[in-house]
């Protein structure tokens, strides 16, 4: 795999990640604020762990391709924990150079 594949993979899953938080929060609301229906969760509780999973796997590989130090690399697995952090890594990789295969646009 390309250095430029591994960095749009990890960008395109970086932002799956956080869309799915997304669901998942949205979900969880409904679920348990109006407690009005649990398909929210039902739905994205799934969805955002295979991706959660496959941001892992894309992060560990993204890391060996682009060498990055160890850590990075732990913070690069660090925001997938809390909602929408990765897309936060994601802008700082990019402006700190860690994602300059691809340029700023």
């Amino acid at each position: 795999m390309s250095p430029r594949t591994a960095v749009l993979l990890f960008r395109t899953v970086a932002i799956a990640e956080a869309l799915t938080w997304v669901g998942l929060l949205a979900g969880m609301y409904v679920k348990y604020v109006p407690e009005t229906s649990e398909v929210g969760v039902q739905v994205f509780g799934p969805i955002h762990g295979a991706v959660f999973v496959l941001y892992v796997g894309v992060t560990l590989l993204t890391a060996r391709r682009l060498r990055w130090s160890p850590g990075t690399t732990l913070l690069a697995l660090a925001a997938s924990v809390p909602p929408f952090a990765t897309v936060l890594f994601e802008v700082w990789a990019r402006r700190s150079g860690r994602l300059g295969v691809v340029g700023t646009a």
